[in-house]
C-alpha cells in the first residue's frame, strides 16, 4: 500500500499550532508564518505561536512537552543542534525528544558591517581590524548561536583577529545594532541582512556559501576571497514531539510537501533570498546528525562553553 493510502489519524480539534522560538520578524518567523498561511489556505487550520528567550531554547522545550498528537509542530534551524554542541543544560534530547518531517529553506549566511566601517572588502576588513586590535566588535543572534560560533571559527581562530564578540537576543536586535553603528560587523544570513544592503544601511563584504548570492553578483564567497572552508548555512525545518504516530508525520509531510511545492510560495521565498528544500524524514535526520558532529567540532576546536 503506498504511503497515501494508509490510513491517517483524525485531525487536530483545534487549529495546528507552529512554535517559532524566535521574536517576530527573524527567519523562522517569516518562513513559519508563509507556511502557515499556505497550509490553512491549502484547506487546513494552521497558526504561529511565537515563544521567544533563552537563544529558542524556551519555545523548543515546549515543543518537546507538546502531547505527541501532531497538532504541534515546531519550526527549527541550525541552533536546535547548536546549542547540544555548546553543552547547553536543555530539558529536552536533540534530537530524540522530537521527530523530523522536513527541511523547509536554506541560505547563506554572510559578512557585513556598519557603512562607516572603512571596508569595502573582507581582506580590507581583516587588515582594519589588525591594524585596530580590541577596537572592533561583531554582532550575533546569542552566545552559543551559530553565527557566534561560526565567527568566532572565522574572525579568531583562522584569522587570528582581536575582535569583540557582542551577543543579542536573536537576529533582529543584532542587526538594529549594526545599522545604528553600535556594532560594525554582523555574521548573518542574506534574507536578513539583503533589504539592509539594498538600502544602504549594510555594506555586504563576502557570502558564507558555495556560490555567490544572484542578487549581489558582484559579492564574492569567503573562498574566492582567499578563506576556504568556512560555509556556513541558515535552514529552517519542521519536527514534532518524538513518540508522534507514523501516520500523522507521513501526513504533516505530504502538508507541507505540497505547499512548498507551489509556485507562488517558491517565487516569495526565492524573492526573500531562501532556496526551498524538501526531503524525506530519514535525510533530514541523516541531516541533523552530521551537523551536530560538525558543530561539536567546532565548539571543542574553539573552547567555547556554554554561558
Amino acid at each position: 500500500m503506498s504511503a497515501i493510502a494508509q490510513p491517517v489519524r483524525a485531525e487536530c480539534p483545534q487549529a495546528v499550532r507552529i512554535i517559532v522560538s524566535y521574536p517576530p520578524g527573524s527567519a523562522d518567523d517569516v518562513i513559519a508564518r508563509l507556511l502557515a498561511q499556505k497550509l490553512s489556505e491549502a484547506g487546513g487550520r494552521f497558526y504561529v505561536e511565537n515563544l521567544p528567550g533563552a537563544g529558542g531554547m524556551i519555545g523548543t522545550a515546549a515543543a518537546a512537552r507538546a502531547l505527541p498528537d501532531g497538532c504541534t509542530m515546531v519550526i527549527v534551524n541550525q541552533n536546535f543542534v547548536v546549542q547540544s554542541a555548546v553543552g547547553e543544560k536543555l530539558s529536552y534530547q536533540v534530537p530524540d525528544s522530537f521527530v523530523p518531517v522536513t527541511l523547509l529553506v536554506a541560505a547563506p549566511e554572510t559578512i557585513s558591517v556598519n557603512p562607516a566601517v572603512p571596508a569595502t572588502s573582507i581582506r580590507e576588513l581583516v587588515e582594519l581590524v589588525k591594524a585596530n586590535p580590541g577596537k572592533y566588535n561583531y554582532a550575533s543572534p546569542g552566545h552559543g548561536s551559530s553565527p557566534h560560533l561560526a565567527s568566532e571559527r572565522l574572525f579568531r581562530q583562522t584569522l587570528g583577529l582581536d575582535v569583540v564578540h557582542v551577543p543579542f537576543q536573536g537576529g533582529p536586535p543584532a542587526v538594529t545594532s549594526t545599522v545604528a553603528g553600535h556594532t560594525q560587523i554582523l555574521h548573518l544570513t542574506l534574507p536578513i541582512v539583503a533589504p539592509l544592503v539594498r538600502d544602504g544601511r549594510l555594506r555586504l563584504l563576502a557570502v558564507a556559501g558555495k556560490t555567490r548570492a544572484a542578487e549581489f553578483p558582484d559579492v564574492p564567497t569567503l573562498e574566492e576571497a582567499g578563506i576556504p572552508d568556512h560555509e556556513v548555512e541558515f535552514w529552517n525545518g519542521i519536527m514534532l514531539p518524538g513518540g508522534t504516530p507514523d501516520d500523522m508525520i507521513d501526513t504533516r509531510h505530504r502538508q507541507i510537501e505540497h505547499v512548498m511545492a507551489l509556485p507562488a510560495i517558491r517565487d516569495r521565498l526565492a524573492t526573500l533570498g531562501y532556496t526551498p528544500v524538501n526531503v524525506t524524514r530519514n535525510a533530514f535526520a541523516v541531516q541533523l546528525q552530521s551537523e551536530l558532529g560538525k558543530w561539536k567540532a567546532i565548539v571543542r576546536d574553539g573552547h567555547v562553553k556554554p554561558e
